[in-house]
């Protein structure tokens, strides 16, 4: 039986890759999707629903469901976020709220919703986004609110990674540096797109993290620059 597998933020630039390459890898997917719109349907391997996750009882119920469709769950590769400008002398607590929720509530209801099944199962594997300014923060100081926010998302990895290592429940991180997908080049009309990540590359990315080899990786976090 193929390995189910969650998807949040599946139907966005991003996700609809990820999605996309996992399905091809003939994992069983529940998706959950952000607003917009639905990813293509390929059947019974693919379920997808829109799930609020800045609501704790929502990204239960997504998990509850989940597990009752496929049994087990092994893995949650979480990708919703958003992105935002402003100096920390600009940034007020509405504008940090709005990053907190969209950034480290939406990943941390998910872990926290999916982690006593992968203790009972023994084990499970969280694939986290952080992004290149936290490790650079002269790349981050007029980021001041998104940086701050990956930032806990990478401590929450760190975390997810000091259980005893007899739990088998890992966290891996991507950090990618600016993706290509068409919000950025509208943002960006006179950037040189062939200097960032195309989705697709972190959707191989992901792919491998989640393979026999990604798996025996200790406390990763791949680095995606590319040029950017």
């Amino acid at each position: 039986m193929p390995e189910s597998i969650i998807i949040t933020g599946a139907n966005g630039n991003l996700g609809s890759a990820v999605c996309r390459k996992l399905y091809e890898e003939g994992y069983q997917i529940d998706a959950a999707l952000g607003p917009g719109n639905e990813l293509e349907d390929h059947g019974e391997r693919l379920h997808q629903e829109p799930v609020d996750l800045m609501k704790a009882g929502k990204a239960e119920e997504f998990v509850e469901g989940s597990i009752g469709r496929r049994g087990q769950v092994s893995a949650a590769i979480l990708l919703v976020g958003g992105f935002g400008m402003g100096h920390l002398k600009d940034t007020g607590p509405e504008q940090l709220d709005k990053m907190i929720n969209l950034n480290f509530y939406t990943a941390f209801h998910m872990v926290r919703a999916l982690f006593p099944h992968f203790e009972e199962k023994g084990g499970g594997r969280f694939v986290l986004v952080s992004a290149k300014p936290v490790f650079h923060p002269e790349a981050g100081k007029d980021l001041f609110a998104y940086t701050l926010t990956k930032t806990m998302v990478l401590k929450m990895a760190e975390l997810i990674n000091a259980e005893p290592t007899e739990k088998n429940i890992r966290a891996a991180v991507i950090a990618p540096s600016v993706i290509d997908t068409p919000p950025n080049r509208k943002a960006m009309p006179d950037a040189d797109f062939s200097d960032w990540v195309p989705p697709q590359r972190i959707a191989e990315a992901i792919t491998f993290l989640l393979s026999e080899a990604g798996r025996m990786m200790a406390e990763p976090v791949l680095k995606i620059y590319h040029r950017s």
